[in-house]
């Protein structure tokens, strides 16, 4: 785990060639062809056992081609071979699977930078049924991070309480790919900047990354915009994390994603009960969906939450849907004005 502190300056973007840099050279070399715009609207490559590299983002659905370019033709396309994935692991694991089996576990390795691998192959059941490792990987997908300055800015309002200008516990709900990290990441910056409105100035921000997605840090540093009023506990289990920035960074606001265990949800009640607010994030496909998971209920039953944010990729990612207020009620939705 590594703290680091956000200070002013030129906002940073992770560069394309860390991402480029744990593929095999043919495919690097197609990759690094592709004109710039079609790059930047890239949110996913894929690539699968036997089959072309896939490549996926806003209004993007198509195939590396073989020669050069993209295709939406699968025959056309770059056929991945064993070698291909066997070189990407290897990159992505720095040669040791051993070293992230954690992280294979849960399906997915964070590369620096904040872009997520994911994995694919034979899983490896333990006596107690849980998966205990993952073997003859058959498919990688290299997820980007993004950054987009200003995509919290349509829910700020909601954010914090009108009359006290405090703000108010915030959950993100949305299935996956909709850009609840993204938003995070804006609202940490948004309340670290002091751009919230109201009656309200900034506010001391901790995020608590367990998984370094949203500062997307780099030996502890970030290398996303999170303002010049937030801290960063990077590489920290989520219900550590938030019980630790309690006790030593005194933050008003604690942002962290993608909460599921019983102990993220206790330590966030912790932190409720504790006066500091927090910013999450959950897969969910509506408010429902999400309460009815056993590990989330004590959070639903104390009202934790006093907004939800429901997100989907109607007007690609981190497109609002409705806002919710702690009993379910919409306060916004799509139609009204925000």
């Amino acid at each position: 785990m590594a703290v680091s502190s956000q200070t002013d300056g030129p906002h940073r973007q992770p560069a394309w060639h860390s991402v480029l840099a744990v593929f095999p050279p043919d495919i690097r070399t197609r990759l690094e062809n592709l004109p710039s715009d079609e790059l930047r609207n890239l949110e996913e490559i894929r690539l699968r056992l036997g089959r072309p590299v896939h490549l996926v983002g806003q209004r993007i659905d198509a195939f590396l081609g073989a020669d050069a370019g993209w295709t939406v033709r699968p025959e056309h396309g770059l056929t991945v071979t064993a070698d291909h994935l066997q070189r990407v692991v290897q990159a992505v694991t720095q040669a040791s699977m051993y070293a992230v089996e954690e992280d294979v576990r849960r399906g997915f390795v964070t590369m620096p930078g904040g872009h997520r691998v994911g994995l694919a192959g034979r899983v490896v059941i333990g006596p107690d049924g849980s998966i205990r490792a993952l073997r003859s990987v058959s498919s990688v997908n290299v997820r980007l991070a993004s950054e987009r300055i200003g995509s919290a800015t349509p829910i700020l309002p909601h954010t914090f309480d009108a009359k006290s200008g405090r703000p108010l516990h915030l959950l993100l709900l949305s299935p996956p790919q909709c850009g609840k990290t993204t938003l995070l990441r804006d609202l940490a910056r948004a309340w670290s900047c002091g751009q919230v409105g109201g009656r309200r100035g900034a506010a001391k921000v901790v995020v608590v990354d367990e998984r370094s997605e949203i500062a997307g840090s780099i030996d502890g540093i970030a290398q996303f915009d999170l303002g010049p009023r937030t801290d960063v506990l990077d590489g920290c289990p989520k219900a550590e994390g938030v019980m630790l920035a309690i006790r030593s960074l005194s933050p008003e606001v604690v942002v962290t994603d993608e909460i599921g265990r019983p102990e993220d949800a206790q330590a966030l009640l912790e932190a409720v009960h504790a006066g500091v607010a927090v910013f999450a994030s959950a897969h969910a496909n509506s408010l429902a969906d999400w309460a009815a998971r056993p590990s989330m209920q004590a959070l639903r039953a104390a009202g934790a939450f006093q907004r939800y944010v429901v997100l989907s990729r109607r007007r690609g990612p981190a497109t609002v849907e409705r806002v919710l207020d702690s009993g379910g009620r919409a306060v916004w939705e799509r139609g009204m004005q925000l």
